[in-house]
């Protein structure tokens, strides 16, 4: 059975794509300032945009859509954050109404009705500005009008890079503020790589230049290897049987990141 948090989620971001459809997007990084939400009363008490930036060899081949919402303290002066949510594959929308945006969803009793949204008095926006981002390419709103292509953190890492190049070059007034990326789980794998690479691009004159400050992580993924640990984890904890810890162990003992419920049943 669903939980109360995924009824909230499914039944708010089915709203939000009636709700984006009616909004003036334009092709390559244009993008739309939200006014209001679906679920929120009144005006949003914070600047909000939403839009698309093209990668691919032609300008519409692959479409990035992002959530930009400037800092509420010095939008000029404060740091600029493009953030990914974990998975790989996960929105950057959950990112932003779970973890570290401006809103969040009320809690209570699904009652079949529009979730509620209200303000998070912790988000990060307080204090800086902030760019969620659906990658990889075919995460949440982004989308590609080709076949996707064969999906890798290498890909990965370069779409991010190009977008936040080109989003750069379409606001060209946050150039010179404090860049970081941000990302946590699964994320905590591409994206080193991409500050990497951002850098890189820095040193071989890429335009626009990026004012790159570092990298943020929160319970990162850095290496498969970790997840050979759960079993002995839980195992530890007892919340599996020492004979099934045996089991697991006899028949997965050079890959336990291999173990999922199908193959333990």
């Amino acid at each position: 059975m669903a939980s109360n948090n995924q009824v909230l989620l499914l039944a708010f971001t089915l709203t939000l794509t009636l709700f984006l459809q009616l909004l003036p997007f334009q092709i390559e990084g244009i993008g739309a300032k939200v006014e209001n939400l679906p679920g929120y009363d009144g005006p949003l008490p914070f600047h909000l945009e939403t839009g698309y930036i093209g990668l691919g060899d032609s300008d519409d081949d692959m479409q990035v859509f992002y959530y930009f919402i400037k800092s509420e303290n010095d939008p000029k002066n404060d740091p600029l954050l493009l953030w990914l949510t974990g998975g790989p594959g996960c929105s950057s929308f959950s990112g932003l109404v779970y973890q570290i945006g401006p809103m969040k969803f009320k809690i209570e009793e699904f009652d079949g009705s529009l979730p509620k949204l209200i303000p998070r008095p912790q988000s990060w926006t307080k204090v800086a500005n902030i760019i969620f981002v659906d990658l990889p390419m075919g995460t949440g709103f982004s989308y590609s009008k080709n076949v996707l292509p064969h999906r890798s953190d290498w890909k990965f890492v370069h779409q991010t890079h190009r977008f936040i190049r080109k989003w750069l070059a379409e606001n060209p007034e946050f150039l010179s503020n404090k860049f970081y990326m941000a990302a946590d789980s699964y994320s905590g794998i591409p994206v080193p790589p991409i500050t990497q690479e951002i850098a890189d691009g820095n040193e071989r004159g890429l335009e626009p230049r990026i004012n790159l400050q570092g990298y943020i992580l929160g319970n990162p993924l850095t290496s498969g290897l970790e997840e050979n640990d759960r079993i002995p984890y839980v195992h530890g904890m007892g919340l599996i049987s020492d004979e099934l810890y045996w089991v697991v162990i006899f028949f997965f003992k050079h890959s336990m990141k291999l173990v999922t419920r199908m193959k333990c049943q």
